[in-house]
């Protein structure tokens, strides 16, 4: 991205976050649902939300503004993408990754950024998963923001032949019920226990029980199992400190049989650290919660794994201007 040279852009910046909160509580009150329902006055929003006409025309005014939903002959209609990926129900409703995950939990987290970036990280996203209950939050929005990317890597790795697939800290198995729809594998995911229970749930939904094992703990700290073809590691890597990154990779070469691949899903910035900006703001989420963390590019994460025994085969963006995916054979 070029440098800005405008005070406008500035503020662009600055004022960022207000639109996020527009988005986040449009949400939380299933505003768009109701649009596409055809409640689509004030007058008739106001009495569905139970929200006084003029409070709730100043919200209507910012997200007509934002380009979220569009106004004529006093009626509101959504703006194609909002219809698409904001109305519940909706085949690719992504609204509550949104307004839980992001709003509810890593919102919260930029406030400790400062003291994160002066060694006094506060508590770690992650640890939330300890709660059941935020455990849930967490899992589920994850779920629905993890499904897309999941039938997207199943299309751009080639993991034909393949048999048995370990999925680390798979969550509630995104990833892996799509791998296993595309290709005949077998899998198992490790994650934490409150982790585990949910993806029960989602792998049960997909009818998947018989070829998805769920293995309960803490991926640092137990024994993983052996003789996998393929060892998943999406959005773990950045999670971790630097030296636990090296011990990963190192449980994966141990759990891969000879020849296996190691694919790896994440934020990746450009080989000159200069963007891209999602990615980026990604990795500095993590500096309010870690001391350790670090950021990486895909180049710099792939001499990272010639050091560890991989040769990285193939690569490729996954998400534009967010993650990238390596893979890498055993040497």
């Amino acid at each position: 991205m070029s440098p800005i040279t405008d005070v406008r852009d500035i503020s662009r910046l600055a004022y960022g976050f207000m639109a996020s909160k527009a988005l986040f509580t449009a949400l939380d009150v299933d505003l768009f649902g109701h649009i596409d329902r055809g409640i689509n006055s004030t007058a008739e929003l106001s009495q569905k939300l139970g929200v006084a006409e003029h409070r709730l025309s100043t919200l209507l005014a910012a997200l007509t503004a934002l380009g979220l939903i569009a106004h004529e002959d006093a009626r509101y209609s959504n703006s194609p993408a909002a219809a698409r990926y904001l109305v519940r129900g909706a085949r690719d409703y992504f609204g509550d990754y949104y307004r839980l995950q992001i709003d509810k939990q890593i919102y919260p987290a930029f406030e400790r950024l400062g003291d994160g970036l002066n060694g006094r990280p506060g508590q770690s996203i992650y640890s939330l998963i300890e709660d059941p209950d935020e455990a849930a939050v967490f899992s589920i929005a994850q779920h629905q923001g993890s499904s897309g990317p999941a039938v997207l890597l199943s299309r751009a790795v080639d993991l034909v032949g393949a048999r048995m697939l370990l999925d680390v800290g798979g969550g509630t198995g995104a990833m892996s019920i799509a791998l296993c729809r595309r290709y005949e594998l077998d899998a198992t995911i490790i994650d934490f226990p409150t982790v585990i229970a949910l993806a029960k749930q989602f792998v049960a939904e997909a009818g998947l029980e018989d070829r998805i094992r769920l293995i309960a703990g803490d991926a640092l700290e137990i024994e993983w199992p052996g003789g996998f073809d393929v060892v998943l590691m999406s959005y773990l890597l950045s999670a971790v400190g630097e030296t636990e990154i090296n011990l990963v990779l190192q449980k994966a070469k141990a759990a891969l049989r000879r020849g296996g691949r190691l694919v790896i899903h994440d934020f990746m910035l450009d080989a000159d650290r200069n963007g891209p900006r999602e990615a980026a703001l990604w990795f500095l989420s993590y500096i309010a919660s870690r001391a350790d963390t670090i950021s990486f590019s895909a180049e710099e994460l792939s001499d990272r794994l010639s050091r560890q025994g991989f040769e990285v085969t193939s690569s490729g963006v996954l998400i534009p201007d967010i993650t990238k995916f390596l893979v890498a054979r055993v040497n």
